[in-house]
């Protein structure tokens, strides 16, 4: 039981809060029990700083509400939370979901009384516990309740101009990058972050998978990454303490401030409904909740929006705005609040005057709040942007009062682009005329807060395990592990793996011989390299990798989009100066198209059919699933149809989420890249692997990425190569901030080339330097070290050189075979799958060499 805080503890809190010192938890629970005079003086510091933060806005004195309808899609769930009354049994219900025509007759009703949001609320994936949900599902054409969800909110923004706001419960990432084309917004209450209200018998939350707090949480940060205006908050009263309550305030704190993706917050009470476990609860007390309002607002801040739900207040409208709400939440004129049936919504002309009273205006606005909307990419999907900008005042955001929604096209047909745009000679004046900052022009939004990721990057990247300087001698430990991978190199111990990866010295000199002598046994003395040209079709993308200087807003002064035109075009140059192989990614641009992808496919085979093409990453490969509805495995099967002949392995940096969530911010997870991968090389797509390192990272996970690429190379032996990547920083945002390191060492790079060798031993044959990151001599220090492979012409290389790489954009054969010269080994020409090429192609290649063609070859012919 939560102890009353001291008279003395309440007023030290009291005026830290109107001091505007940072709270802890600890203080933040003293002043959740304050009632009275106190919660007087707690309300009007967070008045106060409501008041700042809607100046700030450009609305001050203003509270807003959401004019909408609630469609109850299903009241189906695999959840058993035990305060619901809005969840049933297939037994009580006629049919398990609404059809469409329900759908839309709730929408149409709602358009034509001005109602602009449709909020879809339904269970967590009811079809994993009910077969009647999974029936109805199959006999109506859906894979599950998601996709229906999806063709539902089309049909709304098609028909009826509606905008929905989407409440599906959890979502993973792949989930998030399916919906956010369909919907301006969506949300999930956090409710608390109490693990025992959900992992102990009795608890409100037993037996319900998605109320884990660790998941829900999850989702939290995972909307954010995606870039999803969302909506959370936390229900008190369920059984909670006032500590676990301001825990839960803080969390939501921790993730809007690293990715400022949660657009509103509410704090909603508890009551107790009829036929329900927890029905002889009491009710949170409406003092109760105003305090826990202000407290939300004075830890979250001015910028947060704050709501509570009106039909729950009981007529106590001015408590809830002095404790520093400014906003009603959704209100409906048709249809009722389906989870809080017992209390209906007030008329908005109610709402209106009783806000009034306190001094406050009334204004409607959409479900995406008004800062989203002016801000646009990336909050904002440009398939749902149309909708939005149809109901919204262009400048302040808000909604046009009055104004009846329409149906407007979802979505253009699929198609290429026609025409090329921005700085197309990026390619070649990189290399004489640089880039035009050293940063993006949203370096300070789109990003999200360094000061947080610095916090989690001073983790991530302390390396546990390292000694201090160069031994002179190898140390008893490096020895036995030498000896280890002397006897069975691909299956050394955690303990031996991470020896060897901080050998110096001397034993960074063994660990280098041991490597080579592993590559003499797997593919001989020849080093290999690939005549081939990179094509990077746009670098418009707002994904948000911290760690990339390539990706540009479309209205920066570097940025570029390629034709489908123009990329046939540079194949057809490649393929005349005797090209293998076209290497092709590009940024997620917002407006490309799904199927753009194979568009660029076919167009190079129809161009260049004997070009093997190595393309897209599995970051794009999630893209195109996500943006034409097609499973992974669809999508693969009709890129490979469409031309694709491998896949690059990019998009891994390090397979390790805590750091990659320091890497980039919307960029796919771990799991995800390992399953494209794996479903890639069980259709037959063959795909490198790669590793980018010396950023926030450390040993340790070097170590544990390698055994990651092991085990997929064990199951599926679809990898053709590894290539270690050294993290470029001289432009990289994540360096510019302060928080990765100047990239790795020179003793990092000997060690992670070395141990690539060890570790994949066996597994993956060829290992490749990269001499566009490492130049001439450093790539000869690692062909020294267990590497066989020199990469390729690459003819344009666009990504390493905006990021500060010195090395150049190409080289020509010759150039390849000198940095090889001294080591006295023999070169090949080798095709993209490490295949011999015919005699003509070696011919055209070296014939272009001698005419510099392979290194100058910048302007189309």
């Amino acid at each position: 039981m939560t102890m009353q805080p001291t008279a003395n503890a309440m007023r030290r809190a009291l005026h830290r809060a109107a001091e505007g010192v940072a709270l802890s938890v600890e203080e933040a629970s003293v002043l959740l029990a304050a009632r009275g005079d106190d919660l007087e003086a707690l309300s009007a510091v967070a008045s106060r700083l409501r008041d700042q933060g809607l100046e700030a806005a450009g609305r001050p004195g203003v509270v807003t509400y959401s004019r909408k309808v609630f469609i109850p899609l299903t009241r189906l769930c695999r959840d058993r939370c035990h305060y619901c009354t809005f969840v049933t049994v297939p037994g009580r219900l006629e049919s398990m979901y609404l059809s469409p025509d329900e759908v839309l007759d709730i929408a149409a009703k709602g358009a034509a009384l001005g109602c602009k949001e449709a909020l879809f609320t339904l269970g967590d994936r009811p079809e994993d516990r009910w077969p009647q949900a999974k029936e109805w599902l199959d006999a109506h054409g859906y894979d599950s309740t998601l996709d229906y969800v999806r063709a539902m909110s089309i049909r709304v923004l098609e028909e009826t101009g509606l905008l929905p706001h989407l409440n599906p419960g959890v979502l993973t990432w792949p989930e998030f990058q399916r919906l956010k084309p369909v919907a301006p917004s969506m949300g999930m209450m956090l409710e608390t972050t109490a693990t025992r209200l959900w992992s102990e018998p009795g608890g409100p939350h037993y037996g319900s998978p998605d109320k884990e707090p660790a998941v829900r949480l999850r989702v939290l940060e995972d909307a954010g990454r995606s870039s999803v205006p969302f909506t959370t908050g936390i229900l008190i009263g369920i059984g909670e303490t006032v500590e676990e309550r301001a825990d839960a305030i803080f969390a939501m704190r921790k993730v809007a401030r690293a990715h400022r993706g949660i657009q509103e917050i509410i704090i909603q009470n508890f009551r107790a409904k009829p036929d329900t476990a927890m029905m002889h609860a009491p009710d949170a007390e409406l003092e109760e909740l105003a305090a826990t309002i202000a407290v939300a607002r004075v830890v979250m801040g001015p910028s947060v929006r704050l709501q509570a739900p009106p039909n729950l207040v009981a007529s106590q409208y001015a408590l809830m705005l002095r404790a520093g709400i400014d906003d009603w939440g959704g209100v409906s004129p048709l249809t009722a609040d389906h989870v809080n049936p017992e209390a209906p919504w007030p008329a908005v002309e109610e709402l209106a005057a009783r806000s009034a009273d306190a001094g406050f205006t009334l204004r409607e606005r959409l479900t995406v709040y008004p800062e989203y909307i002016l801000r646009g990419e990336p909050w904002l999907d440009p398939r749902v942007l149309p909708h939005v900008r149809a109901l919204a005042d262009p400048e302040t955001g808000m909604a046009v009062e009055g104004r009846i929604p329409t149906g407007i096209r979802w979505q253009e047909p699929d198609g290429g682009w026609d025409t090329s745009s921005g700085r197309t000679d990026l390619h070649a004046s990189i290399d004489t005329e640089g880039r035009t900052g050293d940063r993006r022009s949203d370096f300070s939004e789109v990003y999200g807060d360094w000061d947080e990721l610095r916090e989690h990057a001073s983790r991530t990247s302390v390396d546990h395990t390292a000694g201090v300087g160069a031994p002179e001698r190898i140390d008893a430990a490096v020895k036995a592990a030498l000896a280890a991978a002397e006897r069975d190199p691909g299956n050394l111990s955690d303990t031996d793996a991470l020896a060897l990866i901080h050998a110096d010295g001397p034993a960074l000199e063994a660990l280098a011989a041991l490597a080579d002598g592993l590559r003499r046994d797997a593919v001989g003395d020849e080093v290999t390299y690939v005549v081939n040209r990179n094509i990077n079709f746009t670098n418009v993308c707002y994904t948000g990798c911290r760690f990339c200087a390539f990706a540009q807003r479309r209205t920066d002064a570097d940025a570029y989009t390629l034709s489908v035109s123009e990329v046939g075009d540079r194949a057809e140059v490649a393929w005349q100066v005797g090209a293998t192989e076209i290497c092709m990614q590009g940024g997620i641009h917002p407006d490309l198209p799904g199927t753009a992808y194979f568009d660029l496919a076919a167009e190079i085979k129809k161009r260049t059919p004997g070009l093997h093409l190595h393309a897209y990453s599995p970051m794009e490969v999630q893209n195109g699933v996500a943006r034409t509805g097609l499973s992974l495995r669809e999508f693969l099967v009709a890129a490979k149809e469409a031309g694709v002949d491998s896949l690059p392995g990019t998009a891994a940096e390090i397979l390790d989420d805590d750091v990659r969530w320091v890497l980039t911010k919307g960029k796919l997870p771990a799991a995800q890249w390992i399953e494209v991968v794996k479903t890639a090389h069980e259709i037959g797509l063959p795909t490198t692997s790669t590793m980018m390192y010396g950023h926030v990272d450390n040993p340790a996970h070097w170590v544990a990425h390698l055994r990651v690429l092991a085990r997929i190379q064990d199951e599926t032996g679809g990898f053709t190569e590894f290539v270690p990547l050294p993290f470029v920083h001289s432009n990289a945002p994540v360096y510019l901030a302060g928080i990765a390191r100047p990239g790795p060492t020179a003793r990092d790079n000997r060690a992670v080339h070395a141990m690539a060798r060890i570790m994949l031993h066996g597994r993956i044959k060829n290992i490749q330097t990269s001499w566009v990151k490492l130049g001439v001599e450093n790539s000869r220090q690692m062909l020294r070290g267990g590497v066989n492979d020199m990469g390729g012409t690459l003819m344009e290389e666009t990504i390493s050189r905006m990021a500060g790489s010195e090395y150049g954009s190409a080289k020509g054969i010759a150039e390849l075979e000198e940095i090889c010269a001294p080591l006295g080994r023999p070169t090949r020409q080798r095709s993209t799958l490490y295949g011999e090429v015919p005699p003509e192609r070696i011919a055209a290649a070296r014939t272009a060499d001698e005419r510099g063609l392979l290194r100058t070859m910048l302007p189309l012919a």
